[in-house]
């Protein structure tokens, strides 16, 4: 018999706590320790979605008012020490009902393997339902949503425009050539989840980038896609000539906060590619052609190390003054942190309005989701991504893929913030791919669910 102390079973509450743990440890051995996530009953990769995803649909009668004492019951200031108010919630009817379930055996296990038909992942089926921008949710999870957690997650966007890169930033430094008709494939694919903006391909030197010299054709080939922005990036007026030429109705340029590295990138000092950039925008509006800016090292560089925000705001203040109509703001090596990334923010939107402002963050250090956050919660409602985390400069020693856009709309929808991208046809797109490119997805989302089923059956 475990000893307590006296003051403990002389509390009725106490008593009856310790009664059940007490006669259930020949049922269910894990009552001996405290409960913690590694102690819940095994669930599946899809089970895990659905309990722990903010946009799950929520489950009904028993299960419902279960999951309303989690989040609408009183919590206790420490882990450790609860006031006999606090407890009332979990000491009352509610321990009554869980021993009398207990007594029929695990029902947390018994709930979790009723839903196995429509709702757990075997192998690579699932239920896009749960997956899809349309999920279900109750009043209760909208008071949730719309409630509680604004005292913590404050100032997000409603909606976030989502810039897919994997196209251009994502195969560029693939060393083995991907097939025009891979790329082309990979574009209409990404349209068709629902993503607005699809950067399409670089009119590079075919020298400097072999993976992109097929950039004509590819543009051609998709010049006619309506439901969505191509743009290209174009590094100089003859690079731009040709992205017209082909078909392009959208272009990009892109600059370096650092010395070292706009040398070693596109063999020029930022004032040089400053003023590069200035005949490109001038040409670009004697046709209405929208240009975009990028800025590389925002925060640190290969060779440089730290990169202070004013570097990096004066370059922003130029781009914003050549017309550009949006200014992507990239963390080219991923060593930036929340703790880096506000002061660059915050130095920037100094000088730039912040609906001018994108965000675009490498994942070398598994920063760039907390990154995109703070962002969004500092005004930022544009953020670049790559299908399956493809991606990394060819010119940053140790740069690792971007983050993936599979993970950047499973945050945002769990955020319940709207992309208008079909997260099931995301996934399909980032596996077609991978098995191409012959290796797994770096999207974390990607290797929750599986491997799915190629032609989509069941999303």
């Amino acid at each position: 018999m475990l000893g307590f102390p006296t003051p403990i079973l002389r509390n009725p509450r106490n008593f009856l706590i310790l009664s059940f743990c007490l006669t259930s440890t020949s049922r269910m051995s894990s009552l001996e320790e405290p409960l913690c996530f590694d102690k819940l009953p095994s669930m599946s990769a899809f089970d895990r979605i659905q309990r722990f995803s903010s946009t799950a649909c929520c489950p009904s009668g028993e299960d419902l008012r279960w999951r309303n004492r989690w989040i609408e019951g009183r919590s206790c200031s420490t882990s450790n020490s609860c006031s006999e108010e606090d407890c009332e919630d979990y000491t009352g009817d509610a321990w009554r009902r869980l021993k009398k379930e207990m007594a029929k055996g695990d029902s947390f296990r018994q709930r979790s393997l009723s839903l196995g038909k429509n709702h757990v992942i075997y192998g690579s089926n699932y239920d896009s339902r749960y997956l899809s921008d349309q999920q279900c949710a109750t009043q209760n999870h909208d008071k949730f949503i719309n409630g509680k957690r604004s005292k913590f997650l404050f100032g997000l966007p409603k909606f976030v425009k989502i810039v897919e890169v994997g196209p251009r930033d994502g195969l560029q430094n693939e060393k083995n050539i991907v097939p025009t008709t891979i790329k082309v494939e990979l574009i209409n694919r990404l349209v068709s989840a629902g993503l607005s903006v699809v950067e399409a391909t670089s009119f590079v030197s075919p020298k400097r980038v072999p993976q992109l010299s097929d950039a004509r054709v590819v543009m051609e080939a998709v010049r006619h896609v309506e439901s969505a922005r191509l743009p290209v990036l174009t590094p100089n007026l003859k690079g731009f000539e040709a992205a017209i030429a082909a078909g392009a109705k959208e272009v990009a340029i892109f600059a370096s906060a650092s010395e070292s590295f706009s040398k070693s990138n596109i063999n020029c000092s930022i004032e040089e590619s400053l003023n590069r950039y200035r005949a490109v925008t001038l040409a670009a509006q004697r046709l209405s052609i929208p240009v975009r800016g990028y800025i590389s090292c925002v925060v640190g560089c290969p060779e440089e190390g730290p990169v202070h925000p004013s570097k990096v705001a004066f370059v922003a203040k130029e781009l914003h003054r050549m017309g550009c109509f949006e200014i992507s703001l990239a963390d080219t090596i991923g060593v930036g942190t929340p703790g880096t990334v506000v002061p660059m923010l915050e130095a920037v939107m100094s000088v730039v309005p912040v609906e001018k402002l994108a965000v675009h963050f490498h994942d070398t250090y598994g920063q760039s989701l907390p990154n995109i956050l703070v962002s969004l919660q500092m005004g930022i409602s544009t953020v670049d991504s790559s299908v399956a985390g493809l991606g990394g400069c060819p010119y940053a020693k140790g740069a690792s893929g971007n983050v993936a856009t599979e993970d950047v709309v499973y945050m945002l929808n769990g955020l319940g913030i709207q992309t208008n991208v079909d997260l099931g046809k995301l996934l399909l797109a980032g596996d077609f791919i991978c098995r191409h490119l012959g290796r797994p997805s770096d999207a974390k989302t990607a290797a929750a669910v599986g491997r799915l089923p190629a032609d989509g059956s069941r999303i």
